[in-house]
């Protein structure tokens, strides 16, 4: 890259060169079309609850599904692009996303669970090749002294698609469901439930099928453009070497299982976010998911306002000061009830912010030629959210509370504090 095309006229390092402008407003709108899947996908725990009369548990299967395709095609994504190129990784990543989006139209003609799940793995498995290879992008499209600046503002982007997400949940799925209990459903004939379940799942399917096509307008702009060629070096692959420098990166590998807690710790509250303000509150599902929004619009006010202060604080420092605050959030939302318990569990998203792309950032940078490679570390660190969110159902059913399930994302955070110590004491 030029000189002229990285550094400011006063000598500063830019944020985007110039002539990645363009490519790099297109990868940012991936990550906005990521967050919008990821948080509609929250919404179908309280949907399915509903439609299948199931339990906490069962529900987080969604869950499973979902960030167990994160984990699954986290490393072959990083083989592609370290074979090929970001480019490639990018168009395979979308035409996954893409298909698995279109398939909840037949899941919802038969509808079968499982069928959702499998769809929901093909789509999710699409976002994992789309976040392994967008992050790495970010942080190589101009001077590694913005990188992680770089990498927050483009992830900036991706709760306001998760609040859209929310949005269109709230009304093209959650205000489709049917006002029958569970125990009504059980008194229904086999036709009368079926004919309900029909309409619901009718519901769940269109936001998927029409955001599909949105994403192929995307797909084709990307086929078109000349992307930028970044490179973390020799496109010549020795994985077991690479591990073993990784393995031994005690910075890097440390981070990784940061990322897995601190992503069961997002996944884990925002699945549930719904359940506790209907408990909590005495509310639908439709009326709860406004909390859902409220959370998510802390959560992108706070992303802008952290990564302003990442010119004058250390992202470590940063990092230390939200997960202690996130934490005693945690402590509020368990102990306290009512309005006062939601707005502190509402409060946990904004000090949530800054955590994933500044642990990624942390730990990404400076690992050269292992570039690729370490970046889908934190891609399989998202299966957290299907393991994590597994065991916060579970401690919901045992205990017969919601609120005591939220001890779980405590931990996390308490994880996340001590990494930033540990980074902290190497500065």
């Amino acid at each position: 890259m030029a000189k002229s095309d990285s550094t400011t006229s006063s000598g500063k390092k830019s944020l985007v060169p110039r002539d990645y402008l363009f490519p790099f407003i297109l990868l940012t709108s991936l990550f906005f079309f990521w967050g919008l899947a990821n948080n509609m996908t929250d919404t179908l725990l309280a949907a399915f609850k509903k439609i299948k009369s199931i339990s906490d548990f069962q529900t987080s299967w969604i869950q499973m599904a979902f960030y167990g395709a994160y984990f699954c095609l986290a490393l072959p994504a990083a083989i592609l692009i370290k074979k090929t190129t970001y480019k490639t990784g990018v168009i395979a990543g979308l035409s996954m996303f893409i298909a698995g989006a279109l398939l909840f139209y037949p899941c919802s003609k038969t509808m079968e669970y499982g069928h959702f799940l499998i769809a929901l793995y093909i789509l999710a498995g699409g976002l994992s090749v789309l976040e392994t290879t967008c992050n790495p992008y970010i942080i190589l499209m101009g001077p590694e002294e913005t990188a992680t600046r770089r990498l927050n503002l483009a992830q900036s982007f991706n709760p306001i698609g998760s609040i859209t997400g929310v949005i269109l949940s709230k009304f093209f799925i959650l205000s489709g469901l049917a006002s029958h209990t569970a125990a009504e459903r059980a008194r229904m004939s086999g036709a009368e439930l079926s004919a309900v379940q029909s309409e619901e799942l009718n519901a769940v399917m269109g936001p998927y099928v029409g955001v599909a096509f949105i994403l192929l307008l995307i797909l084709v702009m990307i086929l078109i453009t000349r992307m930028p060629k970044a490179s973390d070096g020799s496109s010549a692959l020795n994985l077991g070497a690479t591990l073993r420098r990784l393995y031994a990166n005690k910075k890097y590998l440390y981070g990784i299982i940061t990322q897995f807690f601190y992503v069961g710790a997002q996944i884990s509250i925002w699945s549930f976010t719904i359940r506790y303000a209907m408990k909590e509150l005495s509310i639908n599902e439709e009326s709860a998911s406004n909390i859902y929004i409220l959370s998510l619009a802390l959560f992108i006010g706070a992303r802008f306002i952290f990564t302003g202060l990442m010119k004058y604080f250390r992202p470590a420092k940063l990092l230390m000061f939200a997960a202690v605050m996130a934490a005693l959030c945690c402590v509020f939302t368990v102990v306290f009830h009512g309005y006062t318990g939601v707005i502190c569990l509402a409060m946990i998203s904004f000090f949530m912010s800054l955590m994933f792309p500044t642990i990624y950032g942390l730990t990404i940078t400076g690992l050269g030629e292992d570039t690729k490679i370490g970046g889908s570390g934190h891609i399989m660190a998202i299966l957290g959210g299907a393991v994590l969110a597994a065991l916060q159902g579970i401690v919901s059913d045992q205990t017969g509370s919601i609120n005591y399930s939220y001890a779980v994302p405590l931990f996390c955070f308490l994880v996340v504090v001590m990494y930033s110590l540990y980074i902290e004491k190497k500065s």
